[in-house]
């Protein structure tokens, strides 16, 4: 939501949309909030009458191209940058751990967490250099790296400003025309 006075964090609101004659409502929490960037929600009650309307708008938007369908939803770029995450642990204590991520994209990022986390638990996570914090949850856990499990985590919603970085273009491979060439290293006796 584009706005120059973003809620708070965890905020729960009322959210109306309209487009053209037609109205959306449901009831929407704050997941990403940024004075001066806007605000992000996620839908938490929606009636049965307003989910239809939801989901024509969302099946006008989609692209239908199979090359769209099929391609990753975002670059990711391997990259260190100091978070916060927070939460509940296991036993529902609340923690707060200072880590940094190993790779990030539009629609989330692999972080380094001592504290055990679940999957589809709920985290915030903050860029510390950013002073941004958002939503997410975790979709994946790698307990096989080292001490430190490699949790890959999703927004609630998208957002590639959260990084402050500028990612390739969706179609960009190593062979794209402005990847800087590979250098051969060649061993001497």
């Amino acid at each position: 939501m584009d706005t120059n006075k973003p809620l708070p964090l965890g905020t729960v609101t009322d959210v109306r949309i309209t487009k053209g004659t037609q109205l959306f409502e449901a009831r929407g929490r704050v997941v990403y909030s940024r004075v001066g960037k806007g605000m992000g929600l996620v839908f938490t009650a929606i009636e049965p009458e307003q989910r239809g309307t939801l989901a024509t708008w969302l099946a006008e938007s989609r692209e239908t191209s199979w090359l769209a369908a099929n391609r990753r939803r975002s670059q990711r770029v391997l990259m260190t940058i100091p978070v916060r995450v927070s939460g509940q642990n296991v036993l529902g204590s609340p923690f707060e751990e200072e880590t940094h991520t190993r790779a990030i994209s539009a629609h989330g990022a692999l972080i380094l967490v001592s504290t055990q986390v679940y999957r589809g638990q709920r985290l915030t996570l903050s860029n510390v250099q950013a002073k941004a914090a958002l939503e997410c949850v975790v979709a994946h856990i790698d307990r096989h790296q080292s001490d430190h499990p490699q949790v890959g985590v999703e927004f609630m919603l998208p957002n590639p400003m959260f990084w402050h970085v500028a990612f390739p273009p969706k179609d960009w491979t190593p062979r794209h025309p402005d990847a800087k060439p590979h250098l051969k290293t060649s061993e001497s006796s």
